[in-house]
């Protein structure tokens, strides 16, 4: 069984919600504290064993390459005033992983977005990662994907339990127990009516996935809003060759949600040493401030 060695990152939505910061900013360079959240997606993949990062961009995302290149001039500057922990911290994007950049010409969804890796992807197994959903966990979220397939050899999708009454905002599951958290997959389907869902098991934003996806998703007829989605891979790729899925351990923050984002946040600077206290100070006093309305 070959490694999984490569993980694609599709960037090149509009992130429309987050209008009119993402007018001139992709919105997976805006930070949590200090950190664009696409870094702490690639953080998470190399913490899994990833060593290559496929970004399947569009126009107006450069930052984004930009970001995980060198910067000669800031960091000469840096050097100069001494700045080592600033230097440290600008290059370690860099040197975290090799990083390739594919273009997405038109929005045509994400199953088409997968499918623009295929080239470079090769014939090997590899991870999607998207950018909405972050896992703090333990152990890496791609990590216990990859565990998975390595005892099971077949694609594994992430799974979350979600409140009752929201099934129809996810593509949610059916499966057999297959293992602790673990469900061999016998249905997906994308945001089911409501009161129809067969269970609250919903897909959450990683995949590890076998090359034979990439037939499937060239075959696959575009579907709602005329795009090619990746779920409707999935069930063709289940259909034939079997599909795992994982409850994941660890805390998931959807920073695709402006609420959410803003709770994710101060989640994550509350993890910081640094200004952890003065940020749960400052929470407490907006709290007081700002008491629930009945």
């Amino acid at each position: 069984m070959k490694k999984v060695r490569k993980a694609v990152l599709p960037v090149a939505g509009l992130g429309t919600r987050f209008l009119p910061a993402t007018k001139a900013v992709p919105k997976e360079m805006l930070p949590l504290v200090d950190t664009p959240s696409i870094q702490l997606i690639v953080e998470e993949c190399v913490g899994s064993g990833i060593e290559e990062i496929i970004f399947v961009s569009a126009r107006g995302k450069s930052s984004i390459e930009d970001h995980f290149d060198r910067a000669g001039e800031l960091e000469a500057l840096l050097e100069k005033r001494g700045k080592t922990d600033d230097l440290s911290r600008v290059r370690r994007p860099t040197e975290m992983a090799r990083y390739v950049s594919v273009r997405q010409a038109e929005a045509r969804g994400l199953g088409h977005a997968v499918l623009c890796a295929r080239d470079v992807v090769g014939d090997e197994p590899f991870a999607v990662v998207l950018g909405d959903d972050l896992l703090d966990a333990k152990v890496p979220g791609v990590r216990q994907l990859i565990d998975v397939y390595e005892k099971t050899g077949t694609g594994v999708i992430a799974l979350k339990e979600v409140p009752a009454g929201h099934e129809h905002m996810y593509g949610i599951v059916d499966g057999e127990p297959a293992g602790p958290r673990q469900y061999a997959i016998r249905k997906l389907i994308e945001k089911p009516a409501p009161g129809t869902a067969p269970s609250r098991k919903a897909i959450i934003g990683r995949y590890v996935l076998p090359p034979e996806i990439f037939p499937i998703l060239a075959e696959t007829k575009p579907g709602k809003g005329g795009e090619i989605q990746l779920t409707d891979g999935l069930v063709t790729l289940c259909d034939r060759h079997g599909l795992a899925g994982l409850e994941v351990e660890g805390r998931r923050d959807d920073v695709g949600d402006r609420a959410g984002y803003v709770v994710a946040m101060v989640h994550y600077a509350l993890k910081r040493a640094d200004i952890a206290d003065d940020v749960r100070a400052g929470v407490a006093r907006l709290l007081a401030e700002n008491p629930a309305k009945k």
